[in-house]
């Protein structure tokens, strides 16, 4: 019976430190994601800050179950945070497009993840990946239809903003 925790050194080795990065972040989502709901003024703030103290709870969640994989594989967790970027652009459009962007990395580093684990066939691996994959992508969109003017139903491109 193969497992996780089986896998050659230096697959191993890459997988720890994919899924430190990951976790550092989800720390940084953590940060963001409060900060962005302390800056919402406006008459939606109530529901939108309510989704971003969610944000921030998911990542969190995220992050700890990162650092589980890394100590079951034998790994440190990491106590670094990912890069924060204070831009100092607090309209709602602005820290959107921030946490597209944000998502999008995320999404990235869990496809990486999915092509490292279907390589060393950890289906633990591969279904964690698969998971996280699935609500990045979830977020991705509900960010963008955020993003969309009422009425537009095509996707929001962040290169033409």
């Amino acid at each position: 019976m193969k497992q996780t925790h089986n896998l050659d050194a230096e697959t191993k080795e890459q997988v720890i430190i994919l899924l430190n990065t990951i976790m550092e972040t989800e720390l940084a989502g953590v940060v963001r994601y409060t900060h962005y709901s302390l800056m919402i003024y406006g008459y939606n703030r109530i529901p939108i800050v309510d989704w971003m103290k969610e944000q921030a709870t998911e990542s969190i969640t995220h992050a700890q179950r990162a650092g589980e994989l890394v100590t079951l594989l034998g790994g440190h967790p990491s106590l670094k945070i990912g890069t924060l970027l204070e831009t100092s652009q607090h309209n709602i459009g602005d820290i959107l497009k921030e946490s597209l962007k944000h998502e999008q990395s995320s999404l990235d580093m869990y496809y990486r993840l999915l092509e490292l684990s279907s390589n060393c066939k950890s289906v633990l691996l591969e279904e964690y990946a698969r998971e996280l994959i699935t609500e990045e992508e979830l977020h991705l969109d509900e960010v963008n239809k955020m993003l969309r003017s009422p009425g537009d139903i095509k996707e929001f491109k962040p290169d033409s903003a």
